[in-house]
């Protein structure tokens, strides 16, 4: 997980305790397939996203995100919805503990995605049947139920 400076700055100053953060996640579809994501930091399947910096329009996070992780450009082309709650609540092996809500928003790639290697070592297309039989996030069959 990489930190942002001003997410760094809070935890100077609260530690390890449970930081609410607003956060985007990116719905990539192509056709019945839905672009999944698996982290490094859990190895479990998830879609792609992060959070949302200061000042920073969530479109924007999210198209930056995306490009980040996957090196790929997207158009983003509508919000599938809002998401939030203890589904979206993580604590990181260091320790931080974080509850995200999160603004999905479907996305047309513009370019072939490649893991960064960093934050996700593997990307993967997933038709919507065979998502429920991998490792994942459980919130993300809430988002794609709504996609």
């Amino acid at each position: 997980m990489s930190r942002s400076p001003y997410v760094a700055r809070i935890r100077d100053r609260i530690g390890h305790d449970l930081l609410m953060l607003p956060g985007v996640t990116a719905v990539i579809r192509d056709g019945d397939r839905f672009l999944l994501a698996r982290h490094a930091h859990s190895g479990t399947w998830s879609l792609i996203g992060g959070a949302v910096e200061p000042l920073e329009e969530p479109i924007d996070a999210v198209v930056r995100e995306v490009s980040e992780e996957t090196w790929a450009r997207v158009r983003v082309t509508g919000v599938v919805g809002a998401y939030g709650g203890a589904p979206l609540a993580v604590t990181y092996p260091n320790g931080d503990a974080v509850s995200y809500v999160t603004t999905a928003f479907a996305c047309e790639l513009l370019d072939s995605p490649t893991p960064d290697g960093v934050e996700l070592v593997e990307l993967g297309w997933f038709a919507r049947d065979t998502i429920p039989t991998l490792d994942r996030r459980p919130w993300i069959d809430r988002v794609l139920a709504d996609a």
